[in-house]
C-alpha cells in the first residue's frame, strides 16, 4: 500500500514539471540559417515581408502549419517564417542596453567586451545564471542571463 504524498513527493514532481517545461522550451526555439529571413505576415510567400531577420536571431516557435512557423521575437512582435529557413543550433539577443562580456561566469570576472542591444550572440554553454557566447569579430565571454533573450 503506498502512503500519502510527502513534500518530498511534491518537491520531485515539481522539478519533473520544470525540467519538461524547460525542454519544450528549447524545442520551441528556432533560430535565422542563412544570412538573412524574412519574417512575412501570413504562412506563404506572396505575403508582406515585416522584417528581415540577421543570421542566428533566435525566435520562439508559436504555431506550426504545414512548413511554415509562426514565430514570437524577443520584444514580442509576431510573423511567420519557412521552417527550412531555420535552425536549432542556439543563439541569444542581447535585450538590455549594454551587456558585460565577462572573462568567466560571474561579476568578480574581468570585463572583456560589451555587447549592445539586439546584438545576436551564438550561445556555447549555459552555467547558473550566465551564459557564454561567441561573436564574429569580437571578444567571446560570458554575459548575465538576465541580459539576454533567446535559447
Amino acid at each position: 500500500m503506498l502512503g500519502a504524498p510527502t513534500a518530498r513527493h511534491f518537491v520531485i514532481a515539481a522539478g519533473l514539471c520544470l525540467a519538461t517545461l524547460s525542454s519544450a522550451m528549447a524545442q520551441n526555439m528556432v533560430s535565422v540559417k542563412g544570412n538573412t529571413l524574412n519574417m512575412r505576415s501570413g504562412p506563404g510567400t506572396q505575403t508582406e515581408v515585416l522584417w528581415q531577420l540577421k543570421q542566428g536571431y533566435p525566435l520562439e516557435v508559436v504555431r506550426r502549419q504545414n512548413n511554415w512557423l509562426q514565430v514570437k521575437d524577443f520584444e514580442g512582435d509576431t510573423g511567420w517564417v519557412a521552417s527550412s529557413l531555420t535552425s536549432s543550433t542556439p543563439h541569444h539577443i542581447v535585450k538590455s542596453p549594454t551587456a558585460n562580456v565577462r572573462s568567466g561566469p560571474g561579476t568578480q570576472h574581468r570585463i572583456v567586451g560589451k555587447a549592445n542591444y539586439g546584438d545576436v550572440v551564438r550561445t556555447r554553454e549555459k552555467r547558473g545564471t550566465w551564459v557564454r557566447v561567441e561573436r564574429a569579430g569580437e571578444p567571446n565571454g560570458w554575459i548575465a542571463k538576465s541580459l539576454l533573450w533567446g535559447w
